[in-house]
């Protein structure tokens, strides 16, 4: 069994909804981890957009998905720090940590933001900004919420304080990943501490093999590490279970993969930016697949990636599949409840 050794499994999803109705799509994303948790997966992330039908803000959906779940794990993969005031930013994530009692994983991107130059006017985002990785390390030291100044501070209504980010969530800075795909990425998330999340887009740096080039970036990052905690790497693979799918979801399915392949073929851009082929087909199938991928024995921790723009229904046929196939999840379900509903 080619997923044996791995101790944590996760899924992430996009959150979609319709811009007529985006209580409901939420809501449905919201019933979605609390399925999650039902399954036995140890963590649920949600994908974090601007100006798309999506979740934009993953602090404030993952703050109502700790009060609809107890024990499951939530994350954020990934916030593109370009957009966000990392002592802001840093306010937000410890509040959902705090509600959720130490469960958050946070996931962060650094580079100028894609859409700035579409909302210039609601923002202060300015090109010559620092969009480095220095933007994660600031966000880093604000989550360790060390004191601001050796002086109390007057003004408000607490009364006199020691100024500090609050509130104070202890081992969030443990749970901070980067979303890395070259190996400049790789380094600086095992220098700073950075956990490494990594799916199925790669830089093709002296390969066009992507299983080599994932390889070597997950060496790089451990080679790199030099810290207290131990480091931990996420691998991420978009499948599609079909198992209990309808004959016509089975052909959707089939469909939306042959119709990204193409971009398998070659590298992309100046990055020769890698993708790898999504896996669709029964367990027996995936199974099978999933035996062959070299980097797989690498990792410890496995993420199901969800394609954007599926329906509520096909994402929750989705992880109860993916849950049939992994027999560790079974061992954390408070009841075996796979098969049909709630």
């Amino acid at each position: 069994m080619p997923l044996s050794h791995i101790t944590h499994f996760s899924f992430l999803i996009p959150g979609n909804y319709d811009d007529d109705d985006p209580f409901a799509g939420l809501e449905r994303t919201l019933q979605l981890f609390e399925r999650g948790e039902e399954l036995g997966y140890h963590s649920a992330w949600i994908r974090q957009r601007h100006l798309e039908r999506g979740v934009s803000s993953a602090a404030t959906f993952l703050a109502a998905a700790s009060q609809r779940t107890k024990t499951i794990g939530l994350g954020t993969a990934v916030i593109q720090l370009g957009y966000e005031n990392p002592f802001r930013l840093a306010e937000d994530l410890a509040t959902v940590d705090v509600l959720s009692r130490g469960r958050l994983n946070v996931g962060v991107s650094v580079g100028a933001p894609p859409f700035a130059h579409l909302i210039r006017d609601y923002t202060d985002l300015a090109p010559e900004a620092d969009y480095s990785h220095g933007r994660a390390e600031k966000l880093a030291r604000a989550l360790r919420s060390e004191p601001l100044s050796s002086e109390t501070e007057a003004g408000n209504a607490a009364g006199v304080q020691l100024p500090r980010i609050r509130p104070v969530a202890r081992g969030l800075t443990d749970r901070l990943w980067y979303g890395g795909g070259s190996q400049n990425s790789a380094r600086w998330a095992g220098q700073a501490g950075f956990n490494l999340l990594t799916g199925n887009i790669v830089s093709g740096e002296n390969t066009d093999d992507f299983h080599a080039a994932q390889s070597a970036l997950i060496n790089r990052f451990r080679q790199e590490w030099a810290h207290a905690h131990t480091p931990r790497v996420a691998l991420g693979r978009v499948i599609l279970p079909t198992d209990s799918a309808s004959p016509a979801t089975r052909r959707r399915y089939a469909e939306f993969v042959a119709g990204r392949n193409g971009r398998t073929q070659t590298a992309h851009g100046p990055r020769r930016t890698l993708f790898l082929p999504d896996i669709v087909g029964t367990a027996e199938e995936i199974i099978r697949t999933l035996a062959q991928d070299p980097v797989l024995p690498l990792v410890s921790e496995f993420r199901l990636e969800l394609p954007y723009e599926f329906e509520a229904e096909d994402y929750r046929q989705i992880i109860e599949d993916f849950a049939r196939i992994v027999p560790q999840l079974a061992d954390r379900r408070p009841v075996l409840k796979v098969a049909g509903g709630h």
